[in-house]
């Protein structure tokens, strides 16, 4: 009875350190985050439970509706274009070309620079007055407008130095699952005449899919928390253009002080996500099966 308990009990033992530290840290700060969500916390004095009335508030925000708008149309822009973009250039650098170790880590390599830094180059290049970028799109006949400055523009630019950075990073990842596919597949499937896209539809997407499903939810996570360059480049404007949820999540608690509400706003944006990520679960384990 005694070594039936302590084979039982052992592997909680081993995980015990694990899970103490996962509830501390994760556990505990969520369920503490939602508690807070239905009060009206402020940074200084005692929150009032307040029940839902935060969450019922935000649809009739109309800057949370904003915030949404922008965080939408930021993620439909980047994902999707990284994601295909990445795609390309790992079939491409996956073949034994002249200067491939070179382009992969050039791709790469702003991924693991400073996010700030890259956004302070990119606002300088993108600057009405002095910046390198807009003077040449000027020079081409491109109507800019007032650069990152302008609000029709502001946010197509941000979500362009998104793309750039994040390319390399799921270039990398479609790079490792393209590497797992066996050769000997794309040699039958040659010796029975299939020509490069058929090899491609009928071999390599099939077997990337588990890679494309981990990818495209990284995207569309990395796309719904930007934060980093919208901040430096844009600070969320010009006239809130480009202000995102985990931007005005900052503002509202860190510049507004309301606890709160900020942490409404942050349940909604982990809902969303939360939501996003099943959808897509669901939508590849579909295709999963089809394959």
């Amino acid at each position: 009875m005694s070594t039936t308990l302590s084979r039982k009990a052992t592997p909680w033992l081993f995980l015990a350190p694990a899970l103490i530290v996962l509830g501390v840290f994760v556990g505990w700060p969520m369920v503490s985050s939602a508690i807070t969500s239905l009060t009206d916390a402020r940074i200084a004095g005692t929150p009032k439970f307040i029940g839902l009335d935060n969450y019922v508030a935000l649809f009739s925000d109309p800057r949370f509706t904003g915030a949404l708008g922008n965080t939408a149309l930021y993620a439909l822009g980047t994902a999707p274009i990284s994601v295909v973009l990445a795609l390309l250039f790992a079939v491409l650098l996956n073949r034994r070309i002249p200067g491939r170790d070179f382009f992969r880590a050039v791709l790469f390599f702003p991924f693991i620079v400073s996010l700030g830094i890259i956004s302070i180059a990119w606002g300088f290049m993108l600057d009405p007055q002095v910046g390198v970028l807009t003077a040449w799109l000027s020079e081409l006949g491109v109507p800019i407008g007032n650069g990152i400055r302008d609000p029709a523009w502001a946010l197509p630019f941000v979500m362009v130095v998104g793309i750039w950075r994040n390319v390399g990073f799921f270039m990398v990842m479609y790079l490792a699952g393209l590497q797992s596919i066996p050769g000997e597949l794309y040699e039958a499937a040659q010796i029975d005449g299939a020509g490069p896209w058929q090899r491609f539809r009928s071999i390599t997407l099939p077997l990337l899919s588990n890679t494309s499903m981990f990818v495209v939810m990284v995207a569309a996570i990395f796309a719904f928390q930007a934060f980093d360059q919208i901040y430096v480049m844009t600070a969320g404007g010009p006239f809130f253009r480009t202000e995102t949820m985990v931007m005005y999540i900052y503002s509202t608690a860190f510049q507004d002080f309301k606890m709160g509400y900020a942490t409404a706003i942050s349940w909604v944006l982990v809902l969303i996500v939360l939501a996003l990520s099943l959808v897509q679960l669901r939508f590849f384990n579909r295709r999963t099966v089809s394959y």
